[in-house]
């Protein structure tokens, strides 16, 4: 519903008008303006202004006459009407020329049309459009209003907005997941988890749509396949974005020709609506979360004293503790360096990687629902703490098949995310969640230490490490380690040569002198230079085998502490 130029020219005051160039636009050409301009034209003239003009100023001069209309053209006013018959009698061919080039609808006006009437008219004809607008999108907003007090659904007020602007919607929280959508495109919806992996959605560049109108000015475009993705900030009491709308144009459309003033209200109203709705939501959603964190941080510290009494809480947050769990720490370990990858800004980083933990949370929970096992989960920093339901005769096999699973999903949403597992043990009583959750970080810290990042290790295989590790607390060994360590750490860092990995190397090859050259690429005789600076440095022998041993357990208790 808006005013075009053929509007105008059907008034009983213009039926003198002569269109002169451009006249297949008038049926197309908006008026949202209108105005009296002479030169200089300078930036007074409005996108989809109509203007009269008596050009007054060109005179007979050609050259000024044609700037003057071409400043209106650039302006992008809708049309130019011309009074005739003092200031300028005829308008010249190349003055229309130009107008047609431009593809601008220029209209000649007798000098008898008064300018106050022709202005007293469109102005009456777009305030009655102006309040048609008005009422049909005060409709809209009552009609969103009784679908909040209904308590209706997001994916109604998704479709029903889908009804009123005849495009589909797609409404996520603030890290882009879709809370609810009216789009049938599945090729799309696939896709999404991407692009906000990416970081593509929601945009964050903050390069608004040029417009006047302060709404317009909140919204984005993104360019996203055969798509062009209007993004509009849903703003809560906090006055921070916190969810988004996004509605989903086919890319040969224009976003400004879109974006009607009734269109534009009803996307406020819609704004308005989802906030509402997201702040019940949340006031739910956060008491919840709440009580499901500090229940599973309360059966980690083992603050449950009976069975009975931890129970009554699993209850409430909707937990079976009669099912044997057994505790997996997870710990994605490259998120920074995959966020740099992006070059996305650094303030975006913390939202960036909530998205990111979320996803790794979803992919977590499907694996379980796939294998038809009951799983309790939290994030702790940059931490995942899972308490995975097993079969007690196949423990081993319960925990493996599952975190295959949670790995090939993971490879294929988020391909470069390295995670490192840690696998505790069962324990039976309510301290054995404790115990498990204990074990699981032991079981961690040995995978990262011993194997680097990006593998998993479970607690019952580490009893050595285990067993290493108390000889690393002891202040005794500590220093004993120092004297034999300290001197290949410092020779490494002056001349770039790893004695550590050479001699460990060496053990694991028993001593085989070729063998360890061979795995080392290293030429016999640099190897044996290699082996006699070991045993000048630690004066340890190496051909005795209480030293030998004595510098491979100090290598070995040193990596796990560092």
């Amino acid at each position: 519903m808006s005013l075009l130029i053929q509007d105008i020219l059907q008034f009983d005051l213009m039926k003198e008008a002569k269109v002169l160039a451009g006249a297949e636009l008038v049926t197309k050409k908006q008026v949202e303006w209108v105005s009296v301009i002479e030169i200089p034209v300078e930036n007074f003239v409005r996108k989809n202004e109509f203007v009269l003009t008596t050009a007054i100023g060109c005179g007979q001069n050609l050259e000024e006459f044609e700037k003057f209309v071409q400043e209106i053209i650039d302006s992008e006013a809708s049309a130019l009407a011309v009074a005739t018959g003092r200031h300028i009698f005829d308008i010249p061919r190349e003055v229309i020329d130009r107008a047609e080039k431009n593809d601008f609808i220029l209209i000649e006006i007798p000098w008898e049309v008064r300018f106050s009437t022709v202005i007293e008219e469109v102005m009456l004809k777009l305030n009655d459009l102006y309040h048609k607008v008005s009422r049909k999108s005060e409709k809209v907003q009552q009609e969103l209003i009784n679908l909040i007090l209904k308590e209706t659904e997001l994916t109604c007020i998704a479709n029903y907005l889908t009804e009123k602007i005849g495009y589909p919607v797609i409404i996520t929280d603030q890290i882009g997941t879709i809370q609810a959508q009216s789009i049938e495109d599945p090729n799309l919806l696939e896709n999404w988890k991407k692009y906000v992996v990416q970081g593509m959605i929601p945009s964050r560049k903050k390069v608004p749509i040029s417009s006047h109108d302060p709404m317009i000015q909140k919204i984005q475009t993104i360019k996203m396949d055969e798509y062009s993705i209007l993004q509009l900030p849903v703003i809560q009491v906090s006055a921070d974005t916190q969810d988004y709308l996004f509605v989903i144009l086919p890319s040969n459309i224009s976003t400004k020709s879109f974006l009607t003033p009734y269109i534009v209200n009803v996307l406020e109203h819609a704004a308005t609506t989802i906030a509402l709705w997201f702040s019940r939501k949340n006031a739910v959603e956060e008491t919840r979360e709440i009580v499901h964190d500090s229940f599973i941080n309360e059966l980690i510290n083992g603050e449950f004293t009976s069975w009975e009494q931890a129970n009554s809480r699993a209850e409430i947050v909707g937990y079976d503790l009669s099912l044997p769990y057994i505790c997996i720490i997870g710990a994605p370990e490259n998120l920074r360096e995959l966020f740099r990858k992006r070059r996305l800004e650094e303030k975006t980083y913390k939202q960036w990687h909530e998205s990111m933990i979320h996803y790794i949370k979803e992919e977590i929970f499907y694996a379980a629902q796939s294998l038809n096992k009951q799983i309790m989960i939290t994030s702790q920093g940059d931490q995942l703490l899972i308490y995975l339901e097993i079969m007690l005769d196949s423990k081993n096999e319960s925990v493996t098949n599952f975190l295959d699973l949670v790995d090939r999903r993971l490879r294929n949403l988020l391909p470069k995310v390295v995670i490192s597992w840690g696998i505790g043990n069962y324990n039976e009583d309510i301290t054995g969640f404790k115990e498990s959750y204990q074990n699981a970080k032991i079981a961690l810290n040995i995978s990262r230490n011993k194997k680097g990042i990006g593998n998993r290790v479970m607690y019952e295989n580490t009893r050595i490490d285990r067993v290493l590790l108390s000889l690393y607390q002891n202040p005794e060994m500590q220093d004993i380690i120092k004297s034999v360590i300290e001197p290949l750490v410092e020779y490494n860092e002056q001349r770039n040569l790893d004695l550590i990995n050479t001699i460990s190397t060496y053990t694991r090859y028993q001593g085989n002198v070729s063998q360890t050259a061979r795995a080392l690429f290293l030429h016999r005789q640099s190897l044996l230079y290699r082996l006699r600076k070991i045993e000048e440095l630690t004066g340890l022998s190496l051909v005795d085998p209480d030293d030998l041993f004595l510098l491979d357990l100090c290598i070995k208790t040193w990596k796990m502490g560092n």
